[in-house]
C-alpha cells in the first residue's frame, strides 16, 4: 500500500481536507446505512451542537432542522451567530468550547448533544480535540443530558490498525487528543447513552446517500460531509447505536483495493 496515499488519506480524515481516492475494506460488518428510511426526531427535541459553524457540524444543524428538532449551537464568531440565528428553530450562543462554563450554559435545557469539534496539527498541547470535546461530555454528565454523539476520526483507538505506524507518527498528537476524549466518555460516563463515530477521509462533494456506519475497526474509506451529517443524526435517534463505536465510510466512492465488493447494510426499520 502506498504510504503517501495513506498519509494523505488520514490527514484528510482528521483535519477535514479532501482525500485522495478512497480505500475501503469490504469485509466491514455494517450497522447502519445512510440509505435507510429516516424517521422524525422524537425522543430528542432540543439538541446541543458544538462545532456547528462550518463543515460537518453545520450540515448536522441543517439535518436536525429538517428532522424537526430545535438546535442550540455554540459558536465563536459574530458572523456564525448571525448566520445561525437567522435560521428557524436555531439558537446560536456565542462562546468558546475551550471554556467549560460556556459549554454548560449553552447546553442547559437540551436533551441531547452532538460534538464535531476538531483542530489541526499546529494547535499545540491545548487541543480542542480533547479540551472542547471533554467539556461537552462533562457538561452533559452534570446537566443530565444522557444522549451524546461524539464525532472523532478513523485512527483513534482500535481503528489504529487501519493504517501503518508511519502515518500515525504524523497525526499522533491530534489522534491522541481525540482518543483521550473518547476514553473519558467510555470510562467515566457509564450512565450515558453515547455513540462515537469515526469518519474516514472527508470530502465536500454532493452526498451519495450510500454512506454507512460499521463496527469493523479496520474499515477505512472516504465519506462526503453531507452524508456523514445524515448518519450522525440517524445515529442520534437510533437505540441500536447507543454505546457503540462506529466507523463512517462510503463504499460507493471508488475503491482501490482488490477485494472491494458490494456490501449489505443493517436495516433499522
Amino acid at each position: 500500500m502506498n504510504l503517501i496515499f495513506l498519509l494523505s488519506f488520514l490527514v484528510s480524515s482528521v483535519l477535514g481536507f479532501s482525500p485522495l481516492p478512497t480505500l475501503f475494506n469490504s469485509r466491514a460488518s455494517l450497522l447502519l446505512s445512510n440509505a435507510a428510511t429516516s424517521t422524525q426526531l422524537g425522543a430528542y427535541s432540543k439538541v446541543f451542537v458544538a462545532g456547528g459553524s462550518k463543515g460537518v457540524g453545520r450540515l448536522v444543524i441543517d439535518k436536525l432542522i429538517e428532522e424537526g428538532a430545535e438546535v442550540v449551537a455554540l459558536v465563536r464568531s459574530d458572523e456564525a451567530v448571525a448566520e445561525l440565528n437567522a435560521l428557524d428553530k436555531v439558537s446560536a450562543v456565542q462562546g468558546d468550547a475551550f471554556t467549560y462554563k460556556a459549554v454548560e450554559g449553552a447546553m442547559d435545557g437540551c436533551d441531547a448533544a452532538i460534538t464535531t469539534l476538531g483542530g489541526s496539527t499546529d494547535d499545540g498541547e491545548n487541543r480542542i480535540d480533547y479540551v472542547g470535546n471533554n467539556n461537552v461530555i462533562e457538561a452533559a454528565g452534570i446537566l443530565g443530558v444522557t444522549r451524546v454523539v461524539v464525532v472523532t476520526s478513523v485512527g483513534c483507538g482500535s481503528s489504529k490498525e487501519a493504517a501503518p505506524p508511519a502515518v500515525f507518527e504524523v497525526l499522533k498528537e491530534v489522534l491522541a487528543a481525540k482518543e483521550r476524549a473518547e476514553n473519558v466518555l467510555i470510562k467515566y460516563y457509564t450512565n450515558m447513552n453515547w455513540t462515537i463515530i469515526r469518519p474516514g477521509g472527508l470530502k465536500s462533494e454532493s452526498k451519495t446517500g450510500k454512506a454507512i456506519l460499521t463496527e469493523d475497526s479496520k474499515a477505512i474509506g472516504a465519506i462526503n460531509r453531507a452524508d456523514l451529517a445524515d448518519l450522525v443524526v440517524k445515529a442520534l435517534e437510533s437505540p441500536k447505536t447507543e454505546r457503540k463505536i462506529l466507523g463512517a465510510i462510503d463504499p460507493s466512492i471508488s475503491a482501490i483495493v482488490d477485494d472491494a465488493a458490494e456490501v449489505r447494510a443493517y436495516a433499522l426499520v
